[in-house]
């Protein structure tokens, strides 16, 4: 497969490429998955999903916004990475891996404390590994940002970065527009009745307190927008002043200069959760980032393929191929 991608003809549309991955493929999760809870200094927790028998490389993923490490892209880059011979650990954010953590605060596009922490234990707990990290949408925008704001003390063989909202003001502007508002609404009905959820949790585990804090933000019900509910929810549980002042800090744009890990970013020119004013220009990138711009292939789509219904994810060969291209020779033979 090259690394050059081609839309299947019979998906040659950035909603087709973006709803066929989402909603009608299924890949069940391997069987051999090992779950870990890691607990966090501040009394909450985040869930590990293990695919790992002592690799040389282990690869960190990010799933995205109301995803999780049983997103479907998640689990067909762990499956091929396994095929590479490269392990991995997929990053629940808190909240996302099957049960409500016990705080108010979740997780969102510019928080990079927990990517940092899971970091730091992985060092820790395997200092002979060679670490990578594979972000997608909101899960890439964190990646890219924790790149570049721990440029100097960090330790990766390669990153790749898909489908990353680089502008967050501008990508929620583009969820207000035309047929992306269906995505739009489809995000915030997941979120909104997250919230309503996890309040329940909170009230019934007798945190009063951290339950209050979700007491306080009203009704979101009314909610239309991404600017809306980042403003009302987001901002107020996370230390922004407002929606302006979260976009403007969590925006991985600015970060792509200071990044010192071997870094691919792929995007597509036709994903309609972005326009092309979020890409950077060639000077913002730091030397050792790629961007790479298809002209297709929707948001975390990508899907090739010459048959109808025979599907080729070339996303999944793309960064495989990336990160055995950045592994010492050695483990790229081990790797297969």
């Amino acid at each position: 497969m090259s690394n050059e991608f081609r839309p299947a003809w019979w998906l040659n549309n950035r909603h087709l490429q973006t709803i066929y991955p989402a909603l009608l493929r299924r890949v069940e999760a391997p069987i051999d998955l090992r779950r870990e809870r890691l607990e966090t200094s501040d009394g909450d927790f985040v869930d590990l999903d293990w695919l790992y028998d002592r690799q040389p490389t282990l690869a960190i993923l990010l799933h995205g916004l109301a995803g999780s490490s049983r997103s479907g892209y998640i689990a067909g880059v762990q499956r091929r990475l396994r095929q590479l011979g490269i392990g991995s650990v997929a990053l629940n954010f808190r909240g996302c891996g099957g049960e409500m953590n016990r705080l108010a605060r979740c997780y969102h596009s510019g928080d990079t404390e927990d990517v940092d922490f899971l970091y730091r234990t992985l060092r820790r707990r395997l200092p002979d590994t060679a670490l990578a990290a594979v972000g997608f949408s909101l899960g890439g925008n964190v990646l890219l940002k924790w790149l570049g704001e721990r440029h100097d003390s960090i330790e990766l063989r390669g990153a790749v970065a898909v489908s990353v909202p680089l502008m967050l003001n501008l990508c929620a502007d583009r969820l207000d527009s035309g047929l992306s508002r269906i995505y739009r609404d489809y995000l915030l009905r997941e979120l909104k009745q997250y919230i309503v959820a996890k309040r329940r949790h909170l009230h019934r585990l007798g945190r009063i307190e951290q339950a209050g804090l979700l007491d306080d933000l009203g009704d979101l019900a009314p909610i239309r927008s991404f600017w809306e509910y980042d403003d009302r929810v987001v901002a107020r549980l996370h230390g922004f002043s407002d929606a302006h002042d979260y976009y403007r800090r969590s925006s991985s744009r600015q970060f792509l200069g200071r990044i010192e890990v071997p870094t691919l970013i792929l995007q597509a020119e036709d994903d309609p959760f972005m326009t092309p004013a979020v890409l950077p220009a060639a000077a913002e990138l730091a030397s050792g980032v790629t961007l790479q711009v298809c002209g297709g292939g929707g948001h975390v789509g990508f899907v090739g393929g010459r048959l109808p219904w025979r599907p080729a994810f070339w996303l999944e060969q793309r960064i495989g191929d990336f990160l055995l291209a950045h592994l010492p020779e050695s483990r790229r033979e081990t790797g297969g």
